[in-house]
């Protein structure tokens, strides 16, 4: 019997019917580690299981990725389902999946883990970027399904506590595939048209997965670039989302954001109030001083007799001219009395004094002092002039004397 001969292609398409010829093949799960990982523009994965002792080649083609909830990476542990066959182009036989999952823990808890590094390390949970809340807000927006609990819960809270703040409501889905986007557009609106100047997103509690739109990327990028504080409100205390660690508040329940986003008005009124009496106590006690004080007034001098302070403005005068009449006497005294030493010293020096101890001054006619003999010749008439009066001489004769040498 003549042996058969296959060409390659032939006995490759032959392994891969018997392959999938076999019902256990056609949907086997393993667990192993990924290596070798890599996405391709197509959108095709294509990476490697391993163990202790084997590998295993695998792809996951578009459809089937876009249902991954997490980013597949080298090192982590998966259990990966699909089929087994071969690829007839290079004779290898590789795992074809249609649904891979983290080994240990939920693919869900993964992906939140995976979101929740990436946004951190791009600063999205900084407490930098975090906005106050407005102390007594006008208008809040709230963002979640017009059918929940949770809504209501908001409004009947919001409404008792604070009632002068305007409620809107911008209904949304929170569950499902259709919600992420719903949410980023409400967002998106509420910023654009400054519809309030605070926002609430969140709904009731429920399971990881009814709670996954508020681990979308797409919602915490929007409510990151919100201008307007946003307070996320997500199920239950112990419920955390990414939405919890984008927002500028974290509620502990969507009741509780009420709360955070308000003031209660019994404790306005409480402190009102207070700030009434204390103001009413600060008036009393201003006007029985200001009450005290013109009493005062009203007693003194300045009012009780106007004139008063003129008549001591005038004592005071009186005293002050008397002093500065001292101290202009004083100030005189003195020369005065250098005046008459002068005076008495010019005095003794006077000719009149000489003239009265029996001297007498000879003049001329022109009345010259007359000094020596010469001055007046024989004949010559002069005039003695004496203490008392003057005499009119005719000269009769002329002695001249000797000098004393």
């Amino acid at each position: 019997m003549e042996r058969h001969i296959y060409g390659v292609s032939e006995l490759n398409n032959l392994v891969k019917a018997v392959l999938e010829s076999v019902p256990e093949f056609g949907n086997v799960c393993v667990r192993g580690e990924i290596s070798n990982y890599k996405l391709y523009p197509s959108g095709h994965h294509y990476f490697t299981l391993k163990d202790a002792e084997g590998a295993l080649r695998c792809v996951m083609f578009k459809g089937q990725a876009l249902r991954l909830r997490f980013r597949p990476e080298n090192g982590m542990k998966v259990l990966a389902v699909g089929r087994v066959s071969v690829f007839p182009r290079d004779g290898a036989y590789q795992l074809y999946c249609d649904a891979l999952s983290p080994d240990g823990v939920g693919d869900l808890h993964v992906a939140f883990e995976q979101l929740k590094e990436k946004l951190w390390k791009e600063g999205l949970f900084d407490e930098a970027h975090k906005k106050p809340l407005p102390e007594y807000p006008e208008t809040i927006a709230i963002i979640t399904s017009s059918a929940g609990a949770a809504v209501h819960d908001m409004i009947r809270i919001l409404r008792r506590r604070y009632p002068l703040a305007k409620v809107k409501l911008l209904p949304v889905r929170v569950q499902g595939a259709e919600a992420p986007p719903e949410i980023v557009g409400a967002l998106r609106y509420a910023n654009r048209h400054r519809v309030a100047d605070l926002i609430i997103t969140g709904r009731g509690g429920g399971s990881i997965e009814d709670l996954w739109a508020f681990n979308d990327e797409r919602v915490a990028r929007a409510i990151y670039d919100s201008e307007i504080p946003v307070i996320s409100a997500v199920g239950h205390e112990p419920d955390v989302t990414i939405a919890d660690f984008v927002a500028d508040v974290r509620a502990a329940t969507p009741s509780h954001a009420a709360e955070l986003a308000t003031p209660d008005q019994a404790e306005l009124l409480e402190r009102l109030q207070s700030q009434r009496l204390h103001m009413l106590r600060s008036q009393a006690k201003r006007l029985e001083l200001l009450r005290r004080r013109l009493t005062e007034l009203t007693g003194k001098r300045v009012l009780t007799d106007p004139m008063a302070a003129v008549q001591d403005k005038r004592l005071l005068l009186d005293h002050v001219q008397k002093d500065l009449c001292h101290a202009a006497l004083a100030r005189l005294a003195a020369p005065r009395k250098e005046l008459a030493a002068l005076a008495a010293s010019l005095d003794a020096m006077s000719p009149l004094k000489v003239l009265g101890r029996g001297f007498a001054l000879v003049t001329n006619n022109e009345g010259k002092p007359l000094r020596r003999t010469e001055d007046a010749p024989v004949g010559s008439q002069i005039a003695a002039r004496l203490s008392n009066g003057r005499l009119v001489c005719r000269v009769e004769e002329s002695i001249t004397e000797e000098e004393p040498s």
